[in-house]
């Protein structure tokens, strides 16, 4: 089924937010904030993205509050970068893109909503763009995120 999304980034920036860091609270269980998570791995937790460029985009995050890939401990990087292996597998596995885009977005000028380091793995496939998003300025999502979450957590074994 082939629906609009609407991305409401300025809305979601400017919107009511709760009080603190949201992936902090989604790393506490908090029932301030809807939890997408799918994954977890040692010190890293892996979740589907609030606004997806494409079914499948993840965000792995370390439980703990940092703000900077350069203050991550070897625990955390040594699991940060398995974690990363095993979406990538799990994204192939299910999705079979035609690449990746893999990235960090440090700081608000960087286009970092959240201010807590998180890695963005957007699946890309050939031929992405269409009529929608060239003219209305709207992303043709293929899949609801919340389908796309139960299918992940079926595929990390959750």
């Amino acid at each position: 089924m082939e629906y609009f999304f609407n991305f409401n980034k300025l809305g979601y920036l400017k919107g009511k937010r709760p009080a603190g860091c949201i992936l902090c609270l989604v790393s506490q269980g908090s029932d301030e904030v809807e939890s997408l998570v799918v994954y977890e791995r040692g010190t890293m937790l892996v979740s589907l993205n609030l606004y997806p460029y494409n079914p499948g985009h993840l965000l792995i995050f370390p439980k703990r509050h940092c703000t900077d890939v350069r203050h991550l401990t070897d625990e955390e990087r040594g699991d940060l970068f398995l974690t990363q292996n095993r979406c990538l597998d799990v994204l192939d596995s299910l999705y079979k893109p035609a690449g990746y885009n893999i990235g960090y977005n440090m700081g608000l000028a960087a286009g970092g909503s959240i201010e807590h380091l998180h890695m963005h793995i957007i699946p890309r496939y050939n031929n992405e763009i269409g009529i929608a998003e060239l003219l209305g300025g709207k992303k043709v999502l293929v899949q609801n995120p919340l389908e796309t979450r139960d299918i992940l957590l079926k595929a990390f074994g959750s």
